[in-house]
């Protein structure tokens, strides 16, 4: 009997208990469903946040490609700007230059003009003056030849006649006479010159020798040809052997 009653009063109170427990577990319950849910919502509103924040990188990378597409054609449409500028003024200062050029020879026609009218000469009478000009010319120019020319001669028959007239008498040529030696032939101690009667060489004449400076010969010139002469080694003036190249003046000039 004994037994029965503890075993029901256990039961009783192990009752008890579980009635407690569910009562304080019953008061939590809402709390851990509140709190369960709150979390449940930030989870969401997380996802969700950084789902937007996706797209607006996303959206960002786009607009920074684009930003950076729209500065390449921004730059590249401003070299071309550019280019066309530099290609403007230089087609302006061009232009610029044609004109001051136009403008000077539009000056010079009218002077010209001008000129012309104050002669009260008929077209036909300025082409006969300019005709007559051009002969005169011409005719200058063959006198100025023919002058030359006789200057050469003369100086050629006054050499010629000093010979004759005393032994001591030398042959003297122009003093800005200066060549050089084309040929040399050491056997028979000749040498051709790159210079002849059309720039005053003349017959006899003395010509020095030299390289550098330095005195290597003389030599007496003894054929004359028109662009060319030859002349001879006179005995007892090498000082050294003569070689192409080598520079000839005068040994005697005209003062």
């Amino acid at each position: 009997m004994l037994l029965r009653i503890s075993l029901i009063v256990a039961i009783l109170a192990g009752l008890g208990a579980g009635v407690v427990a569910y009562l304080e577990v019953s008061d939590k319950i809402p709390a851990l469903v509140t709190q369960r849910d709150t979390e449940h919502q930030a989870k969401v509103d997380e996802i969700a946040a950084h789902n937007k924040t996706k797209k607006e990188l996303a959206k960002t990378k786009s607009d920074l490609a684009q930003t950076q597409q729209d500065l390449a054609d921004t730059q590249a449409d401003r070299d071309k700007a550019v280019a066309r500028a530099d290609a403007q003024s230089k087609r302006a200062d061009e232009l610029s230059d044609k004109l001051t050029s136009v403008t000077q020879e539009r000056d010079d026609a009218q002077n010209s003009l001008a000129a012309y009218k104050a002669t009260d000469l008929t077209p036909e009478q300025v082409f006969k003056l300019s005709k007559d000009l051009k002969n005169a010319r011409t005719e200058v120019e063959v006198v100025n030849d023919e002058k030359l020319v006789l200057l050469h001669t003369i100086g050629r028959l006054t050499n010629e006649l000093a010979k004759y007239i005393g032994p001591d008498n030398v042959v003297k040529l122009r003093a800005d006479l200066h060549g050089k030696i084309l040929v040399v032939d050491p056997k028979w101690d000749f040498v051709v010159l790159n210079i002849g009667e059309d720039q005053g060489v003349i017959s006899d004449g003395e010509l020095l020798v030299s390289r550098q400076g330095k005195l290597v010969a003389k030599v007496i010139v003894r054929t004359v040809q028109k662009d060319r002469s030859i002349a001879n080694l006179i005995p007892g003036w090498k000082l050294g052997e003569m070689i192409e190249g080598d520079e000839v003046s005068p040994a005697h000039p005209a003062s």
